[in-house]
């Protein structure tokens, strides 16, 4: 204890001065720092000036009862380990004392080394409940939906849905590619939600056999199969209270979906070889990155588990349907792993960030962080230039292969990237209902620009942007 690097603080209260005298001694050759007071009144006013990790306080006080000070502690700083200290014993004072959250009573005289233990022990839980307090700040901070970034119109969309969404206690569905931080968004959705306190769970549905998945979820009993040497409670009731991700669940097996469905749906589970269904509080968050309308129809997904999870359903963009947000990203993640390598934030050539703008990301935002964490790790300088990213990146501008050969009798080069551009508009319209705004969002230029090549074109009469009501189109289209 002597060598403890960060002190911890003790109040010992007592109206004899010999005795505060001894403690003060005691504990300060321990390595704590000190402070007393030898009355309640003047108690009051140290823990009025500031907090304590340990409070020593004695019963019989001349004016009044250290139980009062003992409740008026807990009720101002739950988190504050207090040690009653008594020369009458009493079994009722020292019930007393523990029922209104003393962490101990000792009795006068006291032995000095267990007396030592004992503020050791008090103040190892101090330490734990700030420790919980901490980390739970620390996840908040980093998990907070107010923290993911994204200043596109439709992450904006997404951040306002979420604050909706959090404060209910309503099933969300997650569907988006791989990449897209669904499992962010989940921590989000949880840590914006008055389940906050309690646990975030998850599990991949797909990485485990149907057997073992049950199991993960639901709990088992001892004996129930080979290698079940001790009771299970399972995901469902170590979340209790709190939020479980259930990623991936388009890779869950029929059977599966089944038993899944009766729990939600039921709100009670039961442990593989267990007789007996155990209520649960829990609230359910699935994602995945298939689309489960076409596996319903291809009879792999099960449509009434689907209405079940499909409550709130929020789909994440893909990067490349959200470029405006790959400059901000690109900060994000120099910040972050400049911090983490111990250098100075590099910056990104004014090429360099037009090629990562127009490559189409097939692994989204995790592709783009891999990306920079190793160009930050290769640059040698103090810009990011084309040396330090991947050859994909800089020549992979499309998913698509194409491979277009010249005719010989030659071709009108300006008619056919017009056709081009027509077909391109076209299937963005299809892709996006019929909404320009979105359509312009997944060719990758502004609204303006769409606009401007829909009437050139011919398409202005068969789309509208979200803000402009059909009859403007009608009108323009007969104009």
């Amino acid at each position: 204890m002597a060598g403890t690097q960060m002190k911890r603080s003790i109040l010992i209260v007592d109206d004899e001065a010999s005795m505060i005298e001894f403690l003060q001694l005691l504990l300060e050759e321990e390595g704590y720092a000190v402070t007393s007071a030898g009355s309640m009144t003047e108690a009051r006013g140290r823990l009025g000036s500031r907090s304590f990790d340990l409070i020593l306080c004695d019963i019989m006080m001349p004016d009044g009862n250290g139980l009062d000070l003992l409740q008026e502690i807990k009720e101002a700083d739950a988190r504050a380990s207090v040690i009653m200290m008594t020369a009458y014993t009493s079994t009722k004072s020292a019930i007393e004392a523990m029922r209104l959250g003393a962490y101990h009573y000792v009795s006068k005289p006291f032995d000095v080394e267990e007396l030592k233990v004992v503020i050791q022990k008090a103040l190892e839980k101090t330490e734990l409940v700030d420790e919980n307090v901490y980390l739970r700040k620390e996840l908040e901070q980093k998990y907070g939906f107010a923290n993911i970034i994204g200043r596109s119109r439709r992450m904006q969309e997404i951040f306002s849905l979420i604050e909706r969404v959090a404060v209910t206690n309503s099933t969300v569905l997650l569907e988006g590619e791989s990449g897209t931080g669904k499992e962010l968004i989940a921590r989000a959705v949880h840590y914006a939600s008055q389940r906050s306190n309690r646990r975030f769970l998850s599990v991949n549905c797909g990485a485990l056999p149907e057997t073992l998945l049950e199991s993960e979820l639901f709990g088992h009993e001892r004996g129930a199969f080979t290698g079940a040497v001790r009771d299970k409670k399972g995901l469902f009731r170590e979340a209790s209270g709190g939020t479980l991700l259930l990623d991936e669940i388009g890779e869950m097996a029929p059977s599966m979906q089944v038993k899944l469905l009766r729990a939600l749906q039921e709100k009670k589970v039961r442990r593989v070889g267990g007789h007996k269904e155990e209520p649960v509080d829990v609230r359910i968050i699935a994602a995945t990155n298939q689309n489960l309308q076409e596996q319903i129809q291809l009879g792999t997904f099960r449509e009434d588990l689907y209405y079940r999870i499909n409550v709130i359903p929020i789909r994440l963009p893909a990067l490349r349907e959200r470029r405006d947000d790959i400059p901000i990203l690109v900060d994000h993640f120099i910040k972050k792993y400049s911090e983490e390598l111990g250098i100075e934030p590099k910056r990104v050539s004014v090429n360099v960030m037009r090629q990562l703008e127009a490559y189409p990301w097939p692994g989204n935002v995790r592709e783009l962080e891999n990306v920079i964490e190793r160009a930050l790790a290769l640059c040698a300088g103090d810009v990011l230039t084309t040396d330090d990213v991947p050859t994909q990146v800089l020549y992979g501008r499309s998913d698509r292969v194409t491979t277009i050969d010249l005719p010989a009798e030659g071709l009108d080069l300006e008619d056919y990237l017009e056709n081009i551009r027509r077909q391109l508009m076209r299937e963005a319209l299809d892709r996006s209902r019929g909404v320009q705004t979105q359509a312009a969002e997944l060719l990758g230029i502004s609204f303006r620009s769409f606009r401007y090549y829909a009437k050139k074109l011919g398409l202005t009469g068969d789309v509208q942007s979200e803000d402009e009501p059909e009859t403007v189109d009608a009108r323009a289209a007969h104009s």
